[in-house]
């Protein structure tokens, strides 16, 4: 593993830190409780899972699991509990798809990638962006910037000063003007300048607004008259913070535009990181990025292995 992948790695773990304190401490006190691996065990587990927003599905087939493989491979010791459920937990994450970076590289010349974020206000959506505007750049390729939030008096001005950060271009209107309109300039203006990447900004008033899924529809339909094929990724901002809550706002924005990849922002702030867990195997659509700071290098490509290693507080080993 490389310098920048164990400082990742690093402030992954620094970000779950609250989570791996709940989880890791109240599994460890029940296997000191419990001698050995039974239904009163496995009842206990299935509460702490729950607790840690791994939800009723993942939790059922998980708790399961376990049951099973106790009885087969005679597994008694409580103390084998932690491996037994971190085992598990890794194994309910799906492959994971082509990184994003390499749906992007694989565009033919002169079409770029497009990709259309929502999420309700408050979500970190557009930090999201300038954190992802900035990590294509890093990788060489040329950014455009949709302000197609035009309601918000100051989502302009935010978006401006995160472009700027990520040394993007940004695309925008007046305050009002039609957002469909925006983000088909910005995908007309990225055409013909050969430019890699366009993410879209959105609205994010409440999901239960029709008004605002309607307009999102639009936005995609209107994209699509530019270029047919487009957006190539939808990603959906949760607030990891929010838990099993975030779950009916991916179904509404899902029926709404297809929601093809999840963004979670603030993990560094809640104990219930297992929402990641949950909302993957709700939805069936995979995690493609995880906030757990601040900083512009802060959004970080989800990994399985690595999330499921730092939430236990393992180390991953590979090349120095």
């Amino acid at each position: 593993m490389g310098l920048l992948d164990r400082l990742g790695f690093g402030k992954l773990k620094e970000g779950l830190s609250r989570t791996r304190e709940g989880l890791l401490g109240k599994l460890t006190r029940l296997a000191t409780t419990r001698s050995v691996i039974d239904d009163r065990t496995l009842d206990e587990l299935e509460e702490i899972l729950i607790a840690a927003d791994v939800g009723v599905a993942a939790t059922g087939e998980i708790v399961e699991a376990i049951r099973n493989r106790v009885h087969t491979e005679r597994y008694e010791n409580s103390d084998e509990l932690t491996a037994l459920v971190r085992d598990e937990i890794r194994r309910q994450f799906p492959s994971p798809p082509a990184p994003a970076q390499i749906l992007a590289d694989q565009r033919p010349p002169g079409t770029p990638y497009v990709i259309l974020v929502v999420g309700i206000n408050g979500v970190g959506k557009t930090t999201t962006i300038g954190k992802l505007a900035n990590r294509y750049v890093r990788e060489g390729k040329s950014v455009v910037i949709a302000a197609a939030d035009t309601f918000r008096a100051a989502a302009n001005e935010q978006l401006e000063i995160w472009a700027q950060r990520a040394r993007a271009t940004l695309v925008r209107q007046a305050q009002g003007a039609d957002p469909a309109a925006v983000a088909f300039d910005a995908v007309a203006s990225a055409i013909s300048q050969g430019t890699d990447v366009v993410i879209v900004d959105t609205a994010g008033r409440l999901h239960t607004r029709v008004n605002l899924m309607e307009e999102l529809s639009k936005i995609k339909r209107v994209i699509q008259k530019r270029l047919p094929d487009a957006p190539h990724e939808v990603l959906l901002v949760l607030d990891a913070s929010t838990g099993q809550n975030g779950l009916q706002q991916a179904r509404q924005f899902d029926a709404s535009v297809g929601v093809t990849g999840l963004v979670l922002t603030k993990l560094d702030g809640t104990a219930k990181g297992g929402i990641v867990l949950a909302v993957t195997r709700a939805m069936q659509v995979p995690v493609r990025f995880i906030g757990v700071g601040e900083r512009l290098e802060d959004l970080q490509p989800f990994d399985a292995g690595a999330f499921v290693a730092a939430l236990f507080g393992e180390e991953v080993h590979g090349d120095a």
